[in-house]
């Protein structure tokens, strides 16, 4: 079987230290699938990054983006004017009329780049081509590849939230459509039940042998200094506005306890999230959009708190496992309807319990009052009486970590995740065109 990735061409795949959830899942995904089968990875060619490249058993084929750069520009542009009324009616007039066919979803984004793909594909002739959130690439690899087997591997709501004609036409085209949790599958089924035999559900995955306990670290280090953590970017659909304002009451208890934040500031643009939402919460967070949102989270400490948090930024995974294993609790605030949260079975694998909120996909990685606790998104009262009730109990929060493991091993393996997605392979495979 010859099997190719394709990875978002907003972002670079590195063959050694993969950072975001996509590319980790693509990084980790292939070169387990390379030891039985023929693995390529198409990217977006980053500076410094090499055009071809074999890591592992992968071959990394990287594509220049230069001449698709100017469209990347231009919505980057429109971003920045939303605010002024006269755009908006020019905005309304010209190509933008329908909020649900935006300039991302448009098949002239990246045009060049899937293209390139789309015939080198051709060339090597290969069984199956997985890509990941855009659609409108689906018809281009078609045109160019009438038997190959494409899965459309959905890790938000686009689907559902995107013009339902438009997307119909292209899921047409497509063998197998995986949502990372039952949340976004179970929502392409119900918008388009004429393809609900083609939805399956594949998690996100973590390395088991990697992400392992706390080697005992806090029974060796009693003392009243507590440790809350959280990691993911810094970006309001993430709830970190929310935890600050919970975190003011946690101290109030826990004087000498400590939050770090780890990850880097990396806000999606309006459109992909905030604009496409009909939730009320969500809708809310495009105030944040109109200035810095790490500035606007340091202003939201008071002098006598503010020591207590530490932005980190973005670490190796390597300095990751340690924040894990140093933390007394995990918590993610997400606001929005969460497609997964890689971070917390992350933190699970580690042994660390967790509180989140119920939203999206979470409620199927966390068993609220086993592995943690769940709460109302954007409920900060909630959220510090959560993390006031695990700080309080240390045999509840090992308990919890414990029974959390067990779950990630069970469910979220690389393993099982690559014994499902085989499986998966070999149906549409052993189907007829």
């Amino acid at each position: 079987m010859k099997i190719a990735f394709l990875h978002q061409p907003i972002g670079t795949i590195s063959s050694s230290d993969p950072r975001g959830a996509i590319e980790l899942w693509i990084y980790e995904v292939a070169r387990r699938l390379a030891r039985s089968s023929e693995v390529i990875v198409y990217a977006k060619k980053g500076d410094n990054q090499k055009k071809f490249e074999y890591s592992q058993g992968v071959r990394y084929r990287r594509i220049s983006t230069a001449v698709d750069e100017w469209f990347t520009f231009i919505s980057k542009a429109f971003d920045k004017l939303r605010r002024f009324p006269l755009f908006q009616k020019i905005k309304a007039i010209v190509f933008f009329r329908n909020v649900k066919r935006p300039l991302f979803a448009s098949s002239l984004f990246y045009f060049t780049y899937i293209l390139q793909v789309a015939k080198d594909l051709r060339k090597e002739k290969c069984d199956i081509v997985h890509l990941h959130n855009f659609s409108q690439f689906v018809p281009i690899i078609r045109a160019f590849n009438p038997k190959i087997k494409i899965v459309l591997h959905m890790h938000c709501e686009w689907l559902t939230q995107l013009d339902r004609k438009m997307i119909e036409n292209r899921l047409k085209e497509v063998d197998l459509i995986i949502g990372c949790s039952e949340y976004i599958t179970e929502k392409i089924r119900l918008i388009f039940p004429q393809f609900s035999e083609r939805c399956q559900t594949i998690y996100n995955g973590v390395d088991v042998n990697y992400f392992v306990s706390r080697n005992r670290y806090v029974l060796a280090n009693k003392n009243s200094v507590k440790r809350l953590l959280f990691v993911g970017r810094v970006s309001p659909e993430k709830g970190l506005h929310v935890l600050l304002e919970a975190f003011q009451e946690v101290v109030k208890r826990y004087p000498q306890v400590q939050l770090e934040i780890v990850g880097s500031k990396s806000i999606p643009p309006i459109e992909f999230i905030v604009a496409l939402s009909d939730d009320p919460k969500v809708s809310d967070l495009a105030s944040f959009y109109s200035g810095n949102y790490i500035s606007h989270l340091q202003d939201k400490l008071s002098s006598g708190v503010a020591s207590h948090v530490s932005f980190t930024g973005f670490v190796s995974r390597r300095q990751l496992i340690n924040c894990y294993q140093h933390a007394d609790v995990f918590v993610f605030p997400s606001v929005w309807n969460e497609p997964f949260g890689m971070p917390l079975i992350e933190a699970m694998a580690t042994e660390v319990p967790v509180v989140a909120t119920r939203s999206g996909g979470i409620p199927e990685i966390v068993e609220d009052g086993k592995t943690g606790i769940l709460v109302e998104p954007g409920d900060a009262s909630a959220l510090a009486e959560a993390i006031l009730y695990l700080f309080s109990d240390e045999d509840l929060r090992k308990s919890m970590g414990e029974a959390a493991r067990l779950r990630v091993v069970e469910l979220f393996s690389w393993k099982k995740i690559v014994e499902n997605l085989l499986c998966q392979y070999k149906n549409i495979c052993a189907v007829n065109d």
